[in-house]
């Protein structure tokens, strides 16, 4: 699914040139749990817009399902991150004036689907985090944990290959936390690839793959298992 050979992403500001990627090697197959973990300004969050197709590299290969996106211009990356990537946000990145139903299904009316395949798409999407019944509710009246399950819905509402989120639990208390990545770990289970860029190593403790950055290259990469948490009460 994603293949990246030989990644730079160098970032000159005319004075200094600071290399925030060194020549990334990177295979994630489809159907991967994987955290991507690393210190402020090991590379993690440079590695993440790279995958996102947020960015691009300065030089090096990127392949996501056979395209060769680093030559892609930004009409084609928002065309391909549209249709493959759902974005989950540490801030949760929700329009506070509308209900979690309208906030689901705006990437729906920027696609231009029609009202009633737009209903039937977010009605799937907010049942599948587990929130059906809190769809007529704005913002201001649901919990922390029931925002993120909303920022996953939307994320989920256009049927991604992959899910990538930036430190999605990093504003949620530890009982909330388990109950979110238990949802990554159900929707990775019905053969979603999620994956979660991370700096605490107790989050990556629960996915199946760990990949350490520091100084913008990739220092271990190995399998770990992680099995239903459960919250503890």
């Amino acid at each position: 699914m994603i293949t990246l050979k030989n990644i730079w992403k160098i970032y000159d500001t005319g004075k200094i040139k600071v290399d925030a990627l060194r020549g990334v090697d990177l295979t994630i197959e489809e159907g991967e749990f994987v955290s991507i973990i690393g210190a402020s300004g090991s590379g993690k969050s440079t590695m993440m817009n790279i995958l996102g197709c947020l960015d691009r590299p300065t030089k090096g290969k990127y392949h996501l399902h056979e395209h060769s996106v680093d030559t892609f211009d930004e009409d084609q990356l928002a065309k391909i991150r549209n249709k493959n990537v759902g974005f989950v946000f540490q801030t949760f990145n929700l329009v506070p004036r509308v209900t979690a139903f309208h906030n689901v299904e705006l990437p729906l009316i920027y696609g231009k689907y029609k009202s009633k395949e737009r209903k039937v798409k977010v009605n799937n999407a907010l049942a599948r985090v587990g929130l059906s019944d809190r769809m007529d509710h704005k913002p201001n009246e649901l919990s922390g944990g029931q925002k993120q399950r909303v920022a996953i819905a939307r994320a989920l509402v256009n049927n991604p290959s992959i899910i990538l989120a930036d430190e999605p639990t990093g504003n949620l208390d530890s009982k909330t936390t388990i109950e979110i990545m238990n949802i990554f770990k159900k929707l990775n289970d019905e053969g979603v690839t999620v994956i979660i860029v991370t700096h605490e190593l107790d989050i990556a403790l629960m996915t199946n793959r760990q990949i350490t950055f520091k100084d913008g290259e990739i220092i271990k990469d190995e399998e770990i298992f992680a099995g239903k948490l459960e919250v503890k009460e």
